[in-house]
């Protein structure tokens, strides 16, 4: 009897312990989730931009309005201050010859949506929990012209 009276809500200070790590284990999971799927978006909306660029004579407004219209698509809720960027004076080698290709590189403000009041609670001062930058590039060879 004594043994059992000693343990008595053992159990409620074990889960009281454990299910805030277990939730903050899978909401992280989630958060990272969300920002891989972003990542990759961004990386494809980046692929078809620099596949208006290298045509020839393609205006800089049709690879920024093709990127935006993925990113849209894609359902990116800040897709229009997105940063596109177009070089269409870099080269490649193929071959050991250079060639010029065309740059489209994406920066795209992600901000975690549970993680970061998390971040704050954690450290207030250090402004932990701000927005990252994410970006994604593609790089192809113009199409001669």
């Amino acid at each position: 009897m004594k043994r059992t009276r000693g343990e008595r809500g053992t159990a409620l200070v074990e889960a009281a312990v454990t299910i805030p790590l277990l939730l903050l284990i899978s909401v992280g999971i989630f958060e990272f989730g969300r920002a891989y799927q972003t990542w990759q978006i961004l990386t494809n909306a980046a692929r078809e931009g620099a596949r208006i660029a290298v045509l020839p004579n393609a205006a800089t407004s049709a690879v920024e309005a093709r990127v935006r219209e993925y990113m849209q698509g894609g359902q990116l809720p800040q897709y229009d201050v997105a940063a596109v960027t177009l070089n269409r004076n870099a080269t490649i080698s193929i071959n050991g010859q250079p060639v010029t290709a065309s740059l489209v590189t994406v920066d795209y403000p992600f901000t975690f949506i549970v993680l970061r009041p998390v971040a704050r609670l954690v450290d207030p001062a250090s402004g932990a929990g701000g927005s990252i930058t994410m970006r994604a590039t593609a790089l192809m060879r113009n199409e001669a012209q």
